[in-house]
């Protein structure tokens, strides 16, 4: 192999982006919208640690053999973008959906304790 074949065939980093987000909160909890596009879901993984969700993709399109960008703004790239988690979450009811480009995860709130009264028995 020559050296500019071995050069060519090193991996390079992708480039670091974190994506487009908006967080919205509604009465049964609170959704998260990431635009990934390119990002297939076996390759994109959502990791909790403590407080912390952490999203991470990698969108690998790119021009083929015979093209050219002119152009470039959202290439083959890795998707970073981490999110601080309220107390309020119930973090096993935690659901992810991926439609058309655009990640969409719940965060659903803690069931609030009912109130409830106390009996007194006697001794």
């Amino acid at each position: 192999m020559t050296e500019a074949a071995s050069i060519k065939n090193e991996a390079k980093p992708l480039p670091r982006v974190s994506p487009a987000t908006d967080i919205l909160e509604r009465e049964d909890g609170f959704y998260v919208y990431m635009d990934i596009p390119g990002v297939r879901r076996e390759d994109l993984k959502i990791d909790i640690n403590e407080n912390e969700l952490l999203v991470t993709g990698r969108a690998m399109q790119g021009a083929a053999e015979k093209e050219t960008f002119l152009e470039v703004q959202f290439g083959p790239g890795e998707y970073v973008r981490a999110v601080a988690l309220s107390d309020l979450v119930d973090r096993e009811g935690i659901k992810a959906s991926l439609k058309d480009g655009v990640l969409m995860i719940r965060l659903p709130r803690l069931e609030k304790a009912a109130p409830r009264r106390i009996p007194i028995q006697t001794a």
